[in-house]
This record gives structure tokens, C-alpha cells and sequence, in this order.
């Protein structure tokens, strides 16, 4: 017997190992196995398939142990393993390494997943109460702690007490406990603990829809039959979240399981709670901030006899191992966090769903205010469903938005601060009424640059092409490729000048200004950088929930549909920055963040005021932003779209070469795009430089290929393989690194 083994290793193929006698009976695909590989080394991988075909050429080694006796991946995963790596140019081994939880992939044969212990102590029943004095008389102290165990166990009528609770009783310290069970009057047993949420039960039952959530939540289940996936466009506050609880309890009934899709783990803590009390200990959280012992917990608990039938995540949660899916939400289905940047697999986590659902048999509703133009166009070429939820909630207007010009404000010299006059009082006035304020600046730290007034320096980062960012807490330069952080200079280095000037507002500035304009009202701030710790996020969301803070400041992570009671004002600054970035997405991208941002406030109360301060308020995207219109601005899009022949209208794989000498990857670069333009001729543009053309050392150039929607991607693939091990074989490039992002973003 053979076994072909996936190993969580960047490496082309499966590896083929013999099966010794004795575990060929309990052998089988989908469990995990420790095998050599190398000289020194054991991996654990995944058997993906069991033959009878030895390879031939080399020696076949043997497995050196089954790590489980039952499958840990079911063959629905592989299946979606297997096209991941096919569609997004990765290998098996890497679909693996970002699929499992670390502890179930461990390197070495020490590290592996341990069980959570906790400790209880009962009092041992079997010691009468004269022989126990007698033991205590000389022992006065734990005698007193005996007494406080025995209070304890008796008030709340338990048997046991826990290490913790223990702990916490008046006159504990660890020897006078170590004394009690030294005579055993106290008797320690160890026991087995679950990581995962103590189980609750509902608190109640969805609420009833308004007539016109209902008649979306209609649209949405006749045609999900037919379309299998449907996008339910819904105006910002339209109440989308409820109708996908009025889904999910609707697939529950149908005994089937619901993946509920979320870009960022922010928006997991907000909407945890409002699920929780619907459905109660049905429903597991599954993310990145999740610790690995825990994450394993929810993989295991996933394959028992009673899985969570609810898992709300972000995109890592459609790796788990569903026994019976029946539904998947994805969530603000544009946003771009559902795209996986590093390391492979790139992939897109909406369209990785899909996927996960059409190999389950099961259907797909994708929700947003400003879907984004791929997936609006297949609802025009009739490819999904699509349901128009076009009224705020409870009959709320939409927020009035408004357009600050700051080039004109700064030539009249009315323009002050990094706020425009109009902005603060709109913030001053909403202030006074007890109101909320969130300010949008999608740049974090103090300034973006660092400059000298009399040359012009900059500050570089040594390992990346890129200007250091300052961050005035703590005092440091950082760049934010490497993360690689530099002390502030005190002279200019070029021509020792003293006169170094932060130039370009980022939040960490914004929150200064803030507080110095308004010093009796709490500011707090949420980016990358106040967001590091665990729980963090939970914090500050829950802190401004609760009126804690009546200002808060932060980058995009603010827009991804939060939802807040008391929010009236939203300030967009620098919105031309979101708009000027060399992408063919960039104004995608600007009108949906500035949407979204919009859209947090008048959520509850009166009316909403939104006020976007640019430079250039001409631009048509402004008008499309103003008069809330995503029909128009998708149709603009489009048209650009067309003409360029760009995504709806083609497909794109930006393929990366990097080494660390720069005339060696201008050369490769340039020999992999002349055999590829052989059969891909004007399909392949490039090679080029990126904006930033060196990271970590590492210099870069891309080739895009642009490809006819209808072209195949086996041939492509066949294809990039085929040049990939060519250019590999010759000496000058074999260490040179090539990557594929497919439908980059």
C-alpha cells in the first residue's frame, strides 16, 4: 500500500510513501501522517489518496506514524484544496499550511496540540472530622483555608473547586494549599477542558422583518433554486444583517449549516454578541485572532458528533471541515481583505466560498452597499441573482453629504487646520447634543513623511524602496512593508540642516489635532497600530459602543460596516489620496470607502451629516458619492473598463520576480516575459517596476497577463509551470523567486 501525502511545504506535487503492514488496516485518506523528509527532518502532511502504485526511480520511504485514527480533512476539503491550488498558481503545500491550525501541522515530532487541564480539589470524604483536626491542630492557617473551601463547596452546592476559585478565597497562598494535600484532606484531580465558548442558550428569536426587508428576504429565497448565488444589494443601515439571520434560522430548520463571512475581525466582535443571542451555543468564531489551541478545538469540534452548526468568520473560517453546509453568507462581499496578499495561496475568500459551496451543494448570498464591479456585472449578465434593498432601516434618511474644497479654503487662508472649518462645527455642534463623531484617515502614524526644509531629504527605509513613515508614539521612523523601525535623526544627514518638517497628516496626528480642539470629549483612535494586542479591537469598539469616547479617529478598518447608535458626523479627509493610486481599482475603491464611511452616520436618530474634504471636488466620482448613486457610478466603471479591457471584461495574473540582485531580476524578468509572449503574445504586458520596487530586500519587477474572460486556465497553468522549471534550469536564475497573484486587487 501507498499513500500520497500532502506536506504544508511550498513544493510542486504530493510526496509518495509506503505503508507498513501493521497500519495498513486503520489507514486512510484524509489523516494526518508523520513522515520523513529530507535527511533529518519529519513533517506532519495529509494522505490525499491510497494506490498500489509504487514510484519508480528512487527508493520509497515509509511512514513513520498515523497521527490520528479517524480523518482530520474530509474529502470535500481536498476537493477545494485542490482547485485553490489549480486556479490561484500555488501548490497543495501551500493550500495546506494556511488551511490547518498550526498545532495540526507541527514540524518536529515534539510540538503537537495539547488538551487544556485544568485543576479541581474535593475534600476527601474518607478522613473523619476527629482524625482531620488532629492534623490541622498544629496548623492553624490551613485549617482556615480548609474551612473557606469547605464555605465555598457548601454555598454553592458543589463537589469540586477549581485552581482558579481556589486561588481567589481569603488566606490561599500555594504552600498552605500544597499542605492540605500533603495530608490529603484535600484531593487534586486534573481534568480535561475545553478552550471554546461555555455554551449558552438563545435569548431570542430573530426579530420580524419591516415590509421592505421582507420582501427582500422573499427575492433572496426564490431565486437562490435557480442562481445558487444571489448578491443582495442593501442600502448602508438597510438592515441586510437581520434578513441573514432570518436566512440562517431558515437553513437551521433544514438541518444544514450556515458559514456567515466577514472581512475583518473588528466586524466579528460586533456582530458575535447580536448572533449569540439568537442562536446561542450553535455558533463558533473561527479567525486569525483566534489563539492555535483554540483554533485546533474548533477543527475538532467541527468532525464530532456535535459541530457548531454556525461559523462566523474572516476568510481563514472556509477551511474548516463542514459536515452538511447549507448556506454561505459573504458579507461587504468588495471588500478587498477578502483577497489573501501574502504568502500563497492569493486567494480571494468570496470566491473561494463560492467554490466551498457549489462542491457542497450548497447556496451563496453575497451582501453590500457598493458591491463591488465584478459581482454586480454577473448579476447584469444574469450569472447571480439580484435582490435591490433600497430603504434604511425604520425609514431613515440616507446621511446628507457634503463637499469641502481645501485648495480654496488654503488660498483663502481659511483653512487652519487639518480639519476644515465646516467640518468642526458640524463636530462642535454634535458634540454639544450628547452625539458621536468618527473621522476617516486612511494613513496611519504622525506623518507620512519626514522632510528637510532646506535639501528636501527624506528619510528611506534601507531595506525597501519606500519613505519611512513617522510615528511620534513611540518616537520612531517604521516602514510599513518591513515593519523595520529607525531612531529620528536630529540633524539632516544629507546637508546637516536642523530644520526637519512631518509632512501628510496620518491618524496618529489626527488624533492629536482632535484632542487639542476639542480637550473636554474623549478621543480614541483605530488603526494597525492601537489594534496589535489581543482583544483590541473588541475594546475599543465596546468603549465607543458605550459612549466612552464621543470621537473616534482610524483608517479604513472604520468603514467596514461598524455599527453604531449615536454616530451624526463622519469626516472623509484627504479623500483624493484614496482616488490616486496607480490601479485600474482606484476609483472602485474610493467610491466604496467613502460609502461605507458615509454610511455610519445617522444610523439611529436624526439625520446624518457626511462631510469629504479634496482638493479636486470636480471629479465625477464626487457626485456619485453625494447622490448615494452606485447604478451610475458602476455604469462610469464599466464603460472605463471596457475600453481598457480590464476585469469584468478580461482576467489578470500579475506574476512577481524578486532577487536580491537588481540587474539579475530585470534579466529574468525579461527572459520570462519574451517565452511567455511566444504563445501569449500581446497578452503579456511588462516587465515593469513597481511603485515600491524593492521590499525586504528583495528587488522586484511584474509581468501582468491579461487574458480573455474564456481563456483556459489549464493552458495558462500548463504554461507558467512549464517557463517556471525552464527558467529555473538555467544556472544564473535558479534562485530567483517567482509568485502568481491571480485577479490581484
Amino acid at each position: 500500500m501507498y499513500v500520497d501525502v500532502i506536506l504544508p511545504l511550498p513544493l510542486p506535487g504530493m510526496f509518495t510513501y509506503a505503508v507498513p503492514a501493521e497500519m495498513q488496516p486503520c489507514t486512510m485518506a484524509g489523516q494526518r501522517v508523520v513522515v520523513p523528509f529530507g535527511k533529518r527532518k519529519h513533517y506532519t502532511g495529509i494522505i490525499a489518496r491510497i494506490h498500489d502504485r509504487p514510484q519508480t526511480g528512487f527508493t520509497v520511504r515509509e511512514i513513520h506514524s498515523l497521527t490520528d485514527d479517524h480523518p482530520v480533512v474530509t474529502p470535500q476539503q481536498l476537493k477545494l484544496w485542490e482547485w485553490i491550488a489549480f486556479y490561484y498558481q500555488c501548490s497543495l503545500g501551500d493550500v495546506c499550511k494556511a488551511a490547518l491550525p498550526s498545532f495540526m501541522k507541527p514540524e518536529d515530532l515534539a510540538t503537537r496540540y495539547l488538551p487544556k487541564v485544568e485543576r479541581f480539589y474535593r475534600i476527601n470524604n474518607e478522613i473523619d472530622s476527629p482524625t482531620r483536626s488532629a492534623l490541622l491542630s498544629r496548623a492553624k492557617k490551613q485549617g482556615t483555608l480548609f474551612q473557606s473551601v469547605r464555605t465555598f463547596l457548601c454555598d454553592r452546592k458543589q463537589e469540586m473547586i477549581s485552581r482558579q476559585e481556589l486561588t481567589s478565597l481569603p488566606g490561599y497562598t500555594p504552600s498552605l494549599l500544597k499542605g492540605l494535600t500533603g495530608k490529603e484532606i484535600l484531593i487534586e484531580e486534573s481534568r480535561q477542558e475545553s478552550r471554546l465558548m461555555k455554551g449558552s442558550e438563545p435569548l431570542r428569536e430573530p426579530y420580524p422583518l419591516s415590509h421592505y426587508q421582507q420582501l427582500a428576504m422573499e427575492q433572496v429565497t426564490a431565486l437562490l433554486p435557480g442562481k445558487k448565488t444571489v448578491l443582495l444589494h442593501g442600502v448602508t443601515s438597510g438592515g441586510k444583517t437581520e434578513i441573514y439571520i432570518h436566512l440562517i434560522n431558515r437553513t437551521l430548520n433544514e438541518g444544514k449549516q450556515t458559514l456567515y463571512l466577514l472581512p475583518e475581525i473588528a466586524l466579528t466582535t460586533q456582530l458575535t454578541q447580536r448572533l449569540h443571542n439568537v442562536f446561542g451555543d450553535k455558533l463558533g468564531i473561527y479567525h486569525s485572532g483566534i489563539g492555535d489551541n483554540e483554533r485546533t478545538e474548533i477543527w475538532l469540534k467541527m468532525l464530532s458528533d456535535h459541530p457548531y452548526q454556525i461559523i462566523i468568520g474572516a476568510r481563514s473560517s472556509l477551511f474548516l471541515p463542514f459536515r452538511d453546509l447549507g448556506l454561505v453568507i459573504v458579507d461587504e462581499e468588495h471588500e478587498t481583505s477578502y483577497k489573501q496578499q501574502d504568502p500563497a495561496p492569493r486567494y480571494h475568500a468570496r470566491d473561494t466560498a463560492i467554490m466551498l459551496a457549489h462542491l457542497s451543494g450548497a447556496k451563496t448570498v453575497l451582501g453590500s452597499a457598493t458591491p463591488s464591479v465584478e459581482s454586480y456585472y454577473n448579476t447584469v449578465t444574469g450569472k447571480y441573482g439580484l435582490v435591490n434593498l433600497t430603504e434604511r432601516f425604520n425609514g431613515m434618511m440616507m446621511p446628507s453629504v457634503q463637499l469641502e474644497n481645501t485648495r480654496e479654503l488654503r488660498m483663502r487662508k481659511k483653512m487652519k487646520s487639518i480639519l476644515s472649518p465646516a467640518l468642526i462645527n458640524e463636530m462642535a455642534a454634535a458634540l454639544e447634543k450628547g452625539e458621536q463623531v468618527i473621522l476617516f484617515r486612511n494613513r496611519r502614524g504622525f506623518s507620512s513623511v519626514l522632510e528637510c526644509s532646506e535639501c528636501a531629504w527624506t528619510p528611506r527605509c534601507t531595506h525597501c524602496d519606500v519613505s519611512l513613515t513617522l510615528h511620534k508614539h513611540p518616537q520612531r521612523l517604521v516602514c510599513h512593508y518591513c515593519n523595520r523601525s529607525y531612531p529620528l535623526p536630529e540633524v539632516c544627514p544629507s546637508c546637516g540642516g536642523e530644520k526637519l518638517e512631518p509632512l501628510g497628516a496620518g491618524t496618529e496626528q489626527l488624533e492629536e489635532e482632535v484632542r487639542s480642539l476639542f480637550p473636554d470629549h474623549n478621543v480614541m483612535r483605530m488603526d494597525a497600530d492601537t489594534t496589535r494586542g489581543k482583544q483590541a479591537y473588541e475594546k475599543i469598539i465596546r468603549a465607543f459602543e458605550e459612549r466612552k469616547a464621543e470621537i473616534l479617529v482610524g483608517t479604513q478598518m472604520l468603514s467596514k460596516g461598524l455599527d453604531f447608535d449615536h454616530v451624526r458626523v463622519v469626516g472623509i479627509l484627504s479623500a483624493d489620496a484614496l482616488l490616486n493610486h496607480p490601479d485600474f481599482r482606484s476609483h472602485e475603491r474610493g467610491f466604496q470607502l467613502m460609502t461605507q464611511a458615509a454610511g455610519r452616520s445617522g444610523r439611529k436618530n436624526e439625520r446624518g451629516i457626511v462631510i469629504i474634504q479634496t482638493s479636486d471636488p470636480q471629479q465625477s466620482i464626487f457626485r456619485h458619492v453625494v447622490h448615494h448613486d452606485y447604478p451610475g457610478f458602476f455604469q462610469a466603471e464599466l464603460n472605463e473598463r471596457k475600453q481598457f479591457g480590464y476585469p469584468p471584461y478580461t482576467r489578470l495574473i500579475r506574476i512577481s520576480v524578486k532577487h536580491r540582485n537588481e540587474a539579475l531580476t530585470e534579466s529574468a524578468a525579461s527572459h520570462l516575459a519574451t517565452r511567455l509572449r511566444v504563445e501569449l503574445r500581446e497578452r503579456v504586458l511588462g516587465p515593469g517596476k513597481p511603485p515600491v520596487g524593492r521590499i525586504k530586500l528583495q528587488y522586484l519587477r511584474e509581468i501582468l497577463l491579461k487574458l480573455e474572460t474564456g481563456y483556459s486556465p489549464q493552458r495558462v497553468r500548463h504554461l507558467l509551470l512549464r517557463e517556471e522549471e525552464s527558467l529555473h534550469a538555467r544556472p544564473e536564475y535558479r534562485y530567483v523567486t517567482l509568485s502568481y497573484d491571480v485577479d490581484p486587487m
